[in-house]
């Protein structure tokens, strides 16, 4: 898996699976990535509220597809809609190391240790952590934590890792038993660790 920057772009983005299921059988029928986006310009295939947050979405989701492998697609097209969450949660992985850190270093630790409780204050230290670790995060400021914070949440729940937050009270997080095709797959194109992270295995 290839490190990027980190980066604090989710603040605008979305789990987005079913414009992942749609984008990745555009591509398993031979569309294009720029096919893609004019399909979500011109004829509005995600159902989305303007033009710039059409481009956004088909921008997103193509490159969160094209972080993985092309060989998924049948996989993912053959699976059920559990398992199609966790390939889009590898994608998310994948193309944001930000987030791939979180899924490793915070929700991976909670799944090894039975924690099944994850507060704000376990994402606050996080993000100090990062603010610690890379001079561009330092930078950021605390809303745009407190964004990625919100973010992040949204994401563990649309992918069904957790319940959904209400109020000042913890997240449940529900830990996934990986379909065996979907840990197969990740472990045979070098993301063991984006595996280990959703599974928490040592």
């Amino acid at each position: 898996m290839i490190r990027k920057e980190y980066s604090a772009g989710a603040v605008k983005l979305s789990f987005w699976f079913l414009e992942f299921k749609k984008a990745v059988q555009l591509f398993y029928e031979g569309k294009t990535k720029e096919d893609i986006k004019q399909l979500s310009i011109n004829d509005n295939i995600f159902a989305t509220s303007t033009k710039e947050r059409a481009k956004q979405i088909s921008s997103t989701v193509t490159a969160r597809i094209q972080s993985l492998d092309e060989s998924f697609y049948p996989l993912f097209l053959n699976s059920d809609a559990t398992t199609q969450k966790l390939f889009n949660l590898a994608a998310v992985m994948a193309s944001d190391t930000l987030f791939f850190d979180f899924m490793y270093e915070v929700i991976r630790d909670k799944f090894i240790l039975g924690d099944d409780k994850l507060t704000d204050s376990d994402i606050r230290i996080f993000f100090k952590r990062k603010q610690e670790q890379s001079d561009k995060a330092a930078g950021w400021t605390d809303a745009t934590f407190d964004r990625l914070g919100r973010c992040y949440k949204a994401m563990l729940y649309e992918a069904g890792l957790a319940t959904k937050k209400k109020g000042g009270m913890p997240q449940t997080l529900c830990k996934p038993v990986l379909d065996s095709t979907l840990q197969k797959w990740l472990e045979a194109h070098d993301m063991e660790l984006i595996a280990k992270a959703i599974m928490g295995a040592r």
